[in-house]
């Protein structure tokens, strides 16, 4: 897993008015908690961290104020609901050796068996418990050849040394649903006889 250095520095204005400064210059304002201290709240660079946060899980290094360096992993992202741009960060304070948990992406593999079936996500990802610095990417399920009613569970999917379920071993994250049938001669005779009575 790739690690990010970013530059930070500490905040001392707070609100609506402040965070809103803060994008003007194409920064972030942002919140480090963790390990029992103090929250400390950031301002991030905005375009960086953008891509930053484009590898899930991302580990992140970074220089406060020139001071400090730490380690840390993004908690939770808010952004515009209409133009998406970053409004604000929560990052989490981590050591290196430190088991975290975080949730990773699952892939599909192979193809399903024929008839139409449908593939559902029930879970798209799945909660892990890992080393804070080898974070996986993502688990890749092999679906090739599973029917109707087939299901994949946490406990069937193979992972990374090092990483165990954060979850129950029987939770669904991936299930196979037959295809609807066509309800296109109803939908027929319905216009029909629309015509017929105009």
């Amino acid at each position: 897993m790739s690690e990010v250095k970013l530059t930070a520095e500490t905040r001392t204005e707070f609100g609506k008015g402040a965070a809103r400064r803060i994008r003007r210059e194409n920064k972030v304002p942002g919140v480090l908690y963790g390990h029992g201290s103090d929250p400390l709240h950031l301002t991030l660079p905005g375009h960086d961290l953008l891509l930053a946060l484009r590898t899930p899980n991302v580990l992140i290094s970074l220089d406060i104020d020139g001071k400090s360096n730490e380690l840390a992993i993004p908690k939770a992202v808010q952004r515009d609901p209409l133009k998406g741009f970053l409004e604000h960060v929560d990052l989490q304070l981590v050591k290196r050796g430190e088991k975290v948990t975080v949730e990773i992406p699952v892939l599909t593999e192979g193809e399903l068996a024929a008839g139409g079936n449908l593939l559902e996500h029930v879970l798209n990802a799945l909660p892990v418990e890992t080393e804070a610095t080898h974070i996986p990417e993502g688990v890749t399920v092999s679906i090739e050849g599973l029917g109707a009613g087939d299901s994949v569970l946490a406990k069937d999917i193979t992972l990374p040394k090092g990483t165990t379920l954060a979850v129950e071993e029987d939770a669904v994250v991936l299930q196979v649903l037959a295809a609807q049938a066509e309800e296109a001669p109803e939908g027929e005779a319905a216009e029909g006889e629309e015509a017929a009575e105009a």
